[in-house]
């Protein structure tokens, strides 16, 4: 069941090149990917797409990665559930995009969630649909490890400062794109590493 979503999934599935191409005409037409349309959304999405072309200059792998990459000896396909307007795929896809080009085993492809919401049902986190998520697919399309949708280290002050302070608000956002900022994709490498080795 699930595998014959996952193939339906891929059938639909476009690369990263396509997926900022569209993203970019969306916003062109004053629109954001997925069915909601707000003027938050368009901004974010603004926002994001100005974000991932700055990390696609700069984003550098580190010599562990490069490593990392080398030791992979099966074809593996790097699926991700993400929407435009999601502030942490914009720093994140532009570093799996970067470590999947480094390699000719790994074919990344990008599907958006709010279209393939069956799909996006099997891989919650804490029962909410949360993005970017990545599967790991091997040869024949059956997940053998999943992703997101943040970096652990993100992860962890998400889970502190929602003990702390209930919810995530705007002060949270601003310390997360400091952290993000600052931390220039590391973590997330890191991340697809152990992803990489399992």
């Amino acid at each position: 069941m699930i595998k014959k979503i996952i193939e339906e999934g891929l059938q639909k599935a476009i690369s990263y090149t396509s997926y900022r191409i569209l993203i970019r005409d969306l916003i062109t037409s004053g629109k954001s990917s997925g069915p909601i349309q707000s003027e938050d959304l368009l901004n974010y999405s603004k926002l994001n797409d100005r974000r991932m072309t700055r990390l696609d200059k700069t984003i550098r792998l580190s010599q562990e990665t490069l490593l990392a990459l080398k030791k992979i000896d099966k074809p593996v396909t790097w699926l991700v559930l993400t929407e435009g307007w999601c502030g942490d795929a914009a720093q994140t896809l532009p570093v799996i995009n970067k470590i999947a080009n480094e390699s000719d085993l790994i074919t990344l492809k990008i599907i958006f969630r709010d279209e393939h919401e069956e799909l996006m049902n099997h891989f919650l986190t804490n029962g909410g649909k949360s993005i970017p998520k990545l599967l790991v697919l091997n040869f024949d399309n059956e997940v053998i490890n999943t992703w997101g949708p943040r970096p652990n280290i993100v992860t962890e002050m998400v889970q502190d400062y929602k003990n702390k302070h209930g919810q995530l608000d705007a002060t949270f956002k601003q310390e997360l794109q400091v952290w993000y900022n600052k931390d220039k994709g590391v973590n997330i490498q890191k991340n697809m590493i152990g992803l990489l080795s399992n």
